[in-house]
């Protein structure tokens, strides 16, 4: 804009007005909000660093110190116990202090060599000595080293009669050498071992096997036994050959409550007897009833089956075997059901006669 004068001889001026438009401060940058941050974080520190200084008694205090030392003893233990810290909590009162104190670590340069051990006199020479003499004639061959003696060689003695160091010796050479040559042969004996139990398990089965065709061979050849044939079962379990002599409903073996034989049964057993007289091994007997309850006084179904299995006994021996043979007689009620779905079938009523395996099942 131009001013003009007032006057026309006057010269004029030019009045020039200039508007600038403002943009704001400059940016001035961020640098000081990461020192804000830095000094905020430091002190947060410091004072929390007052706080556990305050809230730390003097124990716990040298607890720490302890545990942080350069020459601490926690790297020594093999184990917690007895340490700082070890297996208790920071609260336990007398559990942060060390009871070794401070350890101070030296060069091997500066600790100063044993001092030499004095001789010995004549008396104490004379020991070693004869100590050498009996270590001698102790540490021939075939000889076993004393008690305390077995992990180390015989003694060995300096000029001066002091023993030294002993040397482990190896396990084979302190035994005898009939020891050594049996503890090498143990693996092969061992499996020499095992090898006449499957043999013999094998024989057992087949010994087994032909049992259990007699026994059939033999109720077949019998007419008056062909109607019992299907009351008999035998198989082979991890005890041994069992033999069952199991109970029909129009057939059974002993009347209702009773423990004595009738004579069906008293001939299929007499049958049975043969076979079981040429087998070495002992036999067991276990009678067993179904789940119908006894009723005969204070009698049970235990008492029946033990009184029906014992009456068995009695008569396998009375029939030719051995007493002897017997290795136990027991009664087990209805707790073993040869039928489990149907507990009352008179299938469970049955005797259980056991030869016993001599070698264990494989």
């Amino acid at each position: 804009m131009i001013a003009r004068g007032k006057r026309s001889g006057e010269k004029s001026a030019r009045i020039v007005i200039r508007h600038e438009e403002s943009g704001g401060e400059a940016h001035h940058g961020g640098a000081w909000k990461v020192a804000y941050a830095d000094f905020v974080t430091a002190m947060m520190v410091f004072f929390l660093l007052m706080w556990l200084l305050n809230s730390t008694s003097e124990e716990q205090k040298r607890g720490l110190a302890d545990y942080f030392s350069a020459s601490s003893t926690i790297g020594s233990m093999k184990s917690g116990k007895d340490m700082p810290l070890g297996g208790k909590t920071p609260y336990d009162e007398g559990e942060l202090v060390s009871d070794r104190g401070t350890m101070s670590i030296m060069p091997a340069d500066a600790i100063a060599p044993p001092e030499p051990e004095e001789e010995e006199d004549a008396e104490s020479s004379q020991q070693s000595r004869t100590l050498r003499r009996t270590a001698d004639a102790g540490s021939g061959p075939g000889k076993v080293a004393g008690p305390g003696a077995s992990d180390a060689a015989p003694a060995r003695f300096d000029a001066s009669g002091r023993a030294l160091a002993r040397e482990p010796v190896p396990l084979q050479a302190m035994l005898l050498p009939a020891e050594a040559g049996r503890a090498e042969q143990d693996p092969r004996e061992q499996t020499a071992r095992e090898q006449a139990m499957r043999e013999q398990a094998m024989r057992e089965r087949d010994t087994f096997a032909r049992a259990a065709e007699q026994i059939r061979a033999a109720v077949r050849s019998d007419p008056a036994l062909n109607e019992l044939a299907r009351q008999i079962a035998i198989d082979e379990t991890p005890e041994g050959l069992r033999i069952q002599i199991l109970d029909e409903d129009r057939l059974p073996m002993f009347a209702t409550g009773s423990a004595v034989l009738n004579e069906r049964a008293r001939r299929l057993l007499e049958k049975v007897v043969p076979v079981l007289a040429r087998l070495p091994e002992p036999i067991s007997l276990a009678g067993h009833t179904d789940a119908t309850p006894y009723r005969g006084g204070d009698r049970s179904n235990w008492e029946l089956s033990a009184d029906r299995a014992n009456a068995t006994r009695r008569l396998l021996v009375e029939a030719g075997l051995q007493d002897t043979r017997f290795r136990s007689v027991t009664g087990n009620a209805d707790r073993d059901p040869l039928l489990p779905a149907n507990p009352h079938a008179a299938a469970n009523r049955r005797i259980a006669i056991v030869v016993l395996r001599g070698t264990p099942k494989y």
